[in-house]
């Protein structure tokens, strides 16, 4: 089958493009810009596009399907000419569907966790020598790509984003899917730019729930009030299953999980990551694997990348990244680490790098986010507001909205960076929270500070 990616160096579907290449269809792909580390990835496997840029010339009707990237714009020249051949235009996860309409669709959704409990699941079937197709929204440890995509395997998991499918595709990812078995781990108000009140938000999770298939399984956590109403409201016939914390206790930076053979050691800590790991046993029961089975592969798993993702560690001081953003996600991994260091110092530092955290209107959400920190920072770039053509945001909002006097702001990355490197970090525990870089930071160069 012969597909064509418009803005194929994505995280995602530079992924999807590897992964049709190694089931034998014929993929080709443009993009204007392609960084690492897609392009050396997608130059592996003869898969780079030979110049940057548009080519509608390119897009003939030879070409069986076209799938189209968020990157792209509504008017791409790339996009225009399929449309005006009348090609088969797919977004990403439509495609995905398409791929997976025979298959046992297992579809993980919520606000937070998502990554985890796909990487959770994933991890176990790979222990156990069960191979599933997959898509998943961060590298793993043992899998060569994000996305895979066979003819024969029975189960696809699928990591359920709520944000939009393509440029021209104004539906929420999840909904395309139409699970067999679903999970919400989550609801916390995000995307504002998409979403523009929460109960619009919350709404997109409604619809998620009513379109898993008849007779399927909805995995929820009950220790989310908003989750746990809209599950229980949902009329559709489906098989409701809820999930909360386990209990486990910590000793000497070690997480011990009770299980019914005892209490077992644990590499991921924190209440989250407890609660996403029993929601992932629910779903790995429901694809076949006991509970036994379950514990004796979850207790190698070490987490997502940038999920709480241990960078460096010295004699008394260790430093984490972690992809948190959201006000919910800020507060679950700061409290995660002071509960895992309860004698060392926390030095949390928050990079606001999204549209939702840069928005005014949005800030107010973080009060409290830091207040498991001994030392709390923020930095985030005036500039980046800017070229998300946001409202200006100042030091005040930013203070006023966090709600603690001696919350730290930065705006400057060499200011950070100094501050960074010159921090008393003896007996600490330091936590780097971005989906960024705080404007240029070498995580690499964190290590020395260990």
């Amino acid at each position: 089958m012969r597909t064509h990616f418009i803005a194929i160096g994505g995280s995602a579907m530079h992924n999807l493009a590897l992964a049709l290449h190694h089931k034998g269809y014929h993929v080709t792909g443009s993009d204007d810009a392609i960084f690492e580390p897609s392009k050396s990835r997608l130059s592996k496997h003869g898969l780079l596009p030979e110049e940057m840029g548009w080519f509608p010339e390119k897009i003939t009707s030879e070409i069986e399907a076209v799938i189209l990237g968020m990157h792209a714009r509504e008017d791409n020249p790339e996009l225009v000419r399929a449309q005006d051949l009348g090609l088969k235009i797919y977004s990403y996860p439509e495609f995905l569907y398409e791929q997976s309409k025979d298959k046992t669709r297992v579809v993980i959704g919520g606000s937070h966790g998502k990554t985890t409990i796909t990487s959770m699941i994933l991890h176990v079937m790979h222990y156990h020598n069960i191979d599933v197709d997959y898509m998943v929204g961060a590298q793993l440890e043992g899998f060569d790509t994000m996305v895979r995509l066979t003819q024969d395997n029975d189960f696809i998991v699928l990591e359920g984003d709520e944000y939009l499918s393509s440029p021209t595709d104004r539906r929420p990812k999840f909904h395309l899917y139409q699970p067999n078995i679903a999970l919400i781990s989550g609801i916390a108000w995000d995307h504002i730019n998409v979403f523009p009140t929460y109960e619009n938000y919350v709404e997109q999770f409604e619809i998620f729930i009513a379109k898993i298939t008849n007779g399927g399984i909805l995995v929820y956590n009950e220790n989310d009030p908003e989750v746990k109403r809209v599950a229980e409201a949902a009329t559709n016939p489906i098989r409701k299953i809820p999930y909360s914390t386990p209990s486990y206790t910590v000793s000497d930076g070690v997480t011990l999980l009770d299980t019914p053979e005892g209490p077992m050691p644990i590499e991921v800590f924190g209440a989250h990551n407890l609660n996403n790991l029993a929601g992932a046993k629910w779903i790995c029961q429901n694809m076949g694997v006991d509970e036994a089975d379950f514990y004796e592969a979850i207790a190698s798993f070490k987490g997502a990348s940038k999920r709480l993702e241990k960078i460096a560690e010295g004699k008394g001081k260790v430093a984490y990244k972690d992809f948190a953003h959201s006000p919910s996600k800020v507060a679950a991994t700061t409290k995660a680490v002071r509960e895992q260091y309860p004698d060392r110092k926390t030095i949390a530092c928050l990079e606001l790098h999204t549209y939702s955290s840069l928005n005014p209107k949005f800030l107010k959400e973080y009060e409290g986010a830091l207040d498991h920190a001994d030392v709390a920072v923020v930095f985030y770039s005036p500039d980046a507001v800017r070229i998300k053509k946001l409202d200006d945001i100042s030091y005040e909002q930013i203070a006023e909205s966090f709600k603690r006097d001696d919350l730290l702001i930065y705006t400057n990355s060499d200011d950070f960076k100094n501050f960074l490197f010159n921090a008393d970090l003896d007996n600490s525990a330091l936590l780097l929270m971005s989906s960024g870089n705080y404007g240029g930071l070498d995580f690499d160069e964190v290590k020395n500070l260990m």
